[in-house]
């Protein structure tokens, strides 16, 4: 019964079923569905299309019979502050949206989709990646050898 499972580079075609899993990324993370914009998918692919443009986003997914069960996205970081510090300091590469249909999950796809995500990173000569992990995907990053970040929350609400 195991079905062969490729992964690649997504096409442009598919950025509407990578739009759907980072919606459903969201929800399985108990984010309630009226918390979330009703025009989501516009304003995501509208973000992939700028990001592909400014950015050098790339999207990689998993698929199984020609349909992405998987997904993961990158880029460059565009960063939260000036950039002062030379490219060769600080060329951060930001890895988002890693969802695996709840079927195919625990089979180590998510781990692959962010290798795939790196090695673009590296060929852009980032010097850092960077990713927020919901509590289900700590242990997939932290086996790759992510480390926790001095980033610091406090919450207003």
């Amino acid at each position: 019964m195991g079905q062969e499972i490729h992964i690649r580079e997504a096409f442009p075609e598919e950025d509407s079923r990578i739009a759907e899993h980072f919606y459903q990324m969201w929800l399985d993370n108990h984010v309630p569905s009226d918390s979330i914009e009703s025009d989501w998918l516009d304003i995501t692919l509208q973000f992939i299309e700028r990001a592909r443009k400014e950015r050098s986003y790339k999207a990689f997914v998993a698929e199984v019979d020609s349909r992405a069960i998987a997904s993961a996205s990158c880029q460059l970081f565009a960063g939260l502050y000036p950039h002062i510090l030379k490219q060769e300091s600080r060329n951060y590469g930001y890895i988002w949206g890693v969802y695996v249909e709840p079927p195919h999950r625990r089979q180590g796809l998510a781990k692959k989709l962010t290798l795939f995500a790196i090695d673009h990173l590296k060929s852009l000569n980032c010097t850092r990646v960077i990713l927020h992990a919901s509590p289900s995907g700590k242990p997939v990053y932290s086996s790759l050898g992510f480390s926790e970040s001095n980033e610091m929350r406090f919450n207003l609400v």
